[in-house]
């Protein structure tokens, strides 16, 4: 069975994917057995494996692929590897329409100032988010990427940033009680 997808990339993104002298391309086809077309041209990027394959690593190219497309830098991108983890994209054109300005009003929102907003919603969240053009990329485990749309969703649509930032601060330590409450239960066993 052969897989191919392509996926269209800004022009900007493509210097991220090759990566320094090729290396990011590379390692993406070493790690998982795909072979990268980047067009410089168009920006497309096609993702082929002609080997027989039943696991999901071509699955995978694609959503590294499609993170680094979405402003992560191949570091943060490599994070999908991981059994557990997954990209979640949001588009902020859901929130308030095409309108450029309250577009730009919502990213600011977002990402705050000096990127205290995204640094606090990843801290918090635990996972990793970009804000890239009309979208804003999650990058974490399930429930840390519902944590993060959850926070990114509420900002987008207006919510003061101190009520999102309590919702998350709660949920953290919610799940850190939870954690003890295991780990207490796993010592008290037999």
């Amino acid at each position: 069975m052969s897989f191919q997808q392509v996926v269209r990339l800004n022009q900007e993104r493509i210097g991220p994917l090759l990566g320094k002298k090729g290396a990011v391309k590379s390692d993406i086809e070493s790690r998982c057995g795909v072979e990268l077309s980047v067009d410089g041209e168009t920006g497309d990027v096609t993702i082929q494996s002609t080997k027989l394959t039943v696991e999901m690593t071509p699955f995978k190219a694609v959503e590294i692929v499609n993170a680094i497309a979405r402003g992560f830098s191949p570091r943060r991108a490599f994070r999908l590897l991981q059994e557990d983890m997954m990209l979640n994209i949001i588009d902020l054109r859901d929130y308030h329409g095409k309108s450029p300005s309250t577009l730009i009003r919502i990213r600011g929102r977002l990402i705050g100032l000096a990127g205290k907003s995204r640094r606090l919603i990843e801290e918090l969240s635990g996972a990793d988010v970009s804000v890239y053009g009309h979208t804003a990329g999650i990058i974490g485990t399930q429930e840390e990427a519902k944590l993060a749309s959850e926070a990114i969703s509420q900002l987008a649509a207006g919510t003061s940033h101190r009520s999102v930032y309590n919702m998350l601060q709660k949920a953290r330590t919610r799940a850190k009680m939870e954690r003890m409450i295991l780990w207490e239960g796993q010592k008290l066993g037999p």
